[in-house]
């Protein structure tokens, strides 16, 4: 057997200590005997809860239909072993959410909160310590957003104050009171994860007055991580997806067309998925990615980066009138 060692200069990398090995004169079975050893000494072993969900628990807000993307995110931690208990505003949505668990989570435990109403979140509280003596949750999902555009779209400037402060409350300020009255019941070590948008920036008139509202709850993670890092570690996120099917997307005016073009746009000419939005929340919350926080996770599949495809330009320029 002769054994030849070649700098790794050879094969158009600077030459170190390291060597490639060629083994020359040694019978077939011993090599593929090598090539397993070697196989088997470099081979991690891949843990079936990679995510080290299973037995957490966490608190979803936000479910409202089989289309959210909280009820994908409450599917998946249940699919990786963990407990999910569910908020919804009021009765009559927590009856609906609970027959879409009916098969996997027949008793699924879904409890109410109207964030809008001064002193609910409180009470949530204490309903929770009471039902489950003070157990803590490893991760909360805020999934709430709200917007009245019952008067019509209008020009940015012509936003009704009442109608900017209510959206502002419920969709921003509620995740600071929700964190704040139930940090007895996070651990210390917790992540929260809120839903935003794909940009803030895109000055979409179909989009009302939300983005502004976005950026709002976007800033918001920098400083509830600073001020919960006095006594604790727990961090803040969001997942920030671009246009989805959800049923609240649907009643935004012109928001289908919004949809179709984005699809043009993104380089897969495909939109996003729910599912996908909520799978990175799901990573998130896990233990795993522990090293992000207060960070603002795009899922548009590339959108913002094709604004200016070629097929894009040429439809544009035939459509303009000369």
């Amino acid at each position: 057997m002769t054994l030849h060692h070649i700098p790794l200069a050879n094969f158009g990398t600077p030459a170190t200590s390291i060597f490639v090995h060629i083994l020359k004169g040694v019978e077939e079975s011993e090599i593929v005997d090598h090539d397993k050893r070697q196989q088997n000494r470099w081979r991690v072993p891949f843990p079936m809860n990679f995510l080290q969900l299973q037995g957490k628990r966490f608190l979803i807000f936000g479910v409202a239909n089989k289309k959210s993307v909280a009820y994908h995110i409450a599917q998946m931690l249940l699919g990786e072993g963990a407990t999910v208990d569910l908020v919804v505003q009021n009765i009559e949505i927590a009856e609906k959410v609970r027959k879409l668990f009916a098969d996997q989570q027949p008793e699924q435990a879904i409890f109410t909160c109207n964030v809008e109403i001064n002193g609910e979140i409180r009470r949530l509280r204490s309903e929770l310590e009471k039902t489950w003596g003070g157990e803590k949750y490893d991760g909360l999902v805020h999934s709430i957003a709200f917007a009245d555009y019952s008067d019509g779209m209008k020009p940015f400037h012509e936003t009704p104050k009442a109608a900017f402060l209510q959206a502002l409350d419920i969709s921003c300020f509620s995740l600071i009171s929700i964190c704040r009255e139930l940090i007895p019941l996070l651990q210390k070590e917790a992540s929260v994860v809120t839903i935003s948008i794909s940009t803030t920036r895109m000055a979409s008139e179909n989009y009302g007055f939300m983005a502004p509202i976005k950026a709002a709850l976007d800033s918001s993670l920098a400083f509830l991580t600073k001020s919960f890092s006095e006594f604790s570690e727990i961090r803040f996120n969001a997942v920030a997806p671009s246009l989805l099917k959800t049923s609240a997307s649907a009643g935004i005016p012109g928001y289908a067309d919004s949809y179709l073009f984005a699809e043009k746009v993104i380089p897969r000419k495909r939109a996003v998925t729910t599912e996908e939005a909520a799978a990175a929340a799901v990573f998130l919350l896990s233990p795993r990615s522990s090293g992000i926080v207060a960070q603002k996770i795009v899922v548009d599949a590339g959108m913002e980066i094709n604004y200016f495809d070629k097929e894009i330009v040429a439809n544009a320029s035939q459509s303009d009138p000369v």
